[in-house]
């Protein structure tokens, strides 16, 4: 699929490691703005898990919506989300998509938290799939922790 946005990352990237509640395992966390010809278009929050019995996944969360001065009420705010790793049968990790910011308390940040049917029909989801694929091949932490290093 061609683009018709140039993508870019904006200035401030950020990382944080914490643990998993589940298993006390590390989870690596990138996040940071995306911009769309040179202008704020998303913001995305990647978690890389490293679960000790289970799968060694990300899940990605992308908001989209108004940001800047003057934005600061978020109420345009949509946040869409998938899941990036194995999948039984396949030999190369896969994208899923899944209910928005799980990981994340309610708030107007997020917006609406679509969940995987919403997301399906909503007009934005191409533009989801794109803006995760630019993270998948672009964003470092992502793509060693999904690829390998």
């Amino acid at each position: 699929m061609m683009s018709v946005m140039s993508l870019t990352f904006g200035p401030d990237r950020q990382t944080r490691e914490f643990q998993c509640d589940c298993c006390q395992a590390p989870i690596e966390r990138a996040w940071n703005f995306i911009y769309a010809d040179g202008a704020a278009y998303a913001v995305y929050f990647a978690n890389c898990y490293h679960h000790k019995d289970r799968d060694h996944d990300a899940w990605i969360d992308v908001i989209f919506g108004t940001w800047g001065a003057g934005s600061e009420q978020w109420t345009d705010h949509v946040s869409f989300a998938c899941r990036v790793g194995p999948v039984a049968g396949q030999d190369t990790p896969a994208s899923t998509l899944v209910t928005a910011g799980l990981a994340h308390p309610d708030g107007p940040l997020f917006g609406t938290k679509l969940d995987r049917e919403t997301a399906l029909q909503h007009p934005k989801l191409s533009e989801f799939w794109e803006v995760s694929d630019f993270i998948l091949e672009n964003d470092p932490l992502v793509r060693g922790h999904v690829y390998g290093r």
